[in-house]
């Protein structure tokens, strides 16, 4: 939480302002059938958090996808929305390997597909082309899947960020797998490096670490 000062209406200095993190919590998703979309969720490998009010008239279930910090809710007495109108997008740092993931737990995700226009748009099936991005572009590759009421969920193979939206200060991994996949993209990087340089570098835990913390920023890495 930070302070901000409020200016008033003469452009003085009025009192200062608490600035309250609003982190992102859950997100609600219409279902018809509870115990049907439990059970799909589970198959999923996502983590079970809540189960509560079973046989009641209002429940609620809620899971947290491996990794994430937002959670997903549904249950009875929710929300009037329409089964299967929700639509959500998951990160990935391999997009190839949550496609198989995915495959493994029988979800009937979407093949492999990015954008044959070259751009980012994920939405429409008239300029998907299969396989990843040719040149593996953070943000362009996809994979989608829909529960078993048509909620539509959306991959995204995201290995380093845009500029601004990490702070370089606070380099995190959501799970072994994350820092696992940054692991190897630096050190086929770092190979590349000493392939330009011509001798081998002694100090390349150093490299890696730097690699995977500017990776992650979004900033230039290093050469």
């Amino acid at each position: 939480m930070s302070t901000t000062q409020d200016r008033g209406s003469d452009g003085g200095s009025a009192a200062s302002v608490a600035k309250v993190d609003m982190k992102l919590e859950a997100v609600v998703i219409p279902v018809s059938d509870v115990d049907r979309a439990k059970e799909f969720y589970e198959r999923l490998g996502w983590r079970l958090d809540a189960d509560i009010g079973k046989g009641g008239d209002y429940r609620i279930v809620q899971f947290t996808p491996p990794g994430s910090g937002c959670s997903v809710q549904f249950g009875t007495a929710l929300t009037s929305a329409a089964p299967g109108s929700a639509q959500g997008l998951l990160v990935v740092s391999d997009i190839e390997a949550a496609h198989d993931e995915l495959d493994h737990h029988g979800a009937d995700a979407s093949g492999v597909f990015h954008d044959a226009l070259g751009g980012y748009n994920r939405f429409d099936p008239d300029s998907r082309a299969g396989g990843p991005d040719p040149h593996r572009r953070t943000y362009a590759s996809f994979v989608e899947f829909g529960d078993p009421d048509g909620n539509l969920w959306q991959l995204q193979e995201v290995t380093s960020r845009l500029p601004g939206r990490v702070d370089p200060a606070t380099t995190t991994f959501g799970s072994a797998g994350d820092l696992a996949s940054a692991l190897r993209r630096a050190a086929a990087a770092h190979g590349e490096h000493e392939k330009r340089t011509g001798e081998a570098d002694a100090n390349w835990p150093d490299w890696y670490a730097d690699y995977m913390v500017r990776e992650q920023a979004g900033a230039q890495p290093p050469s």
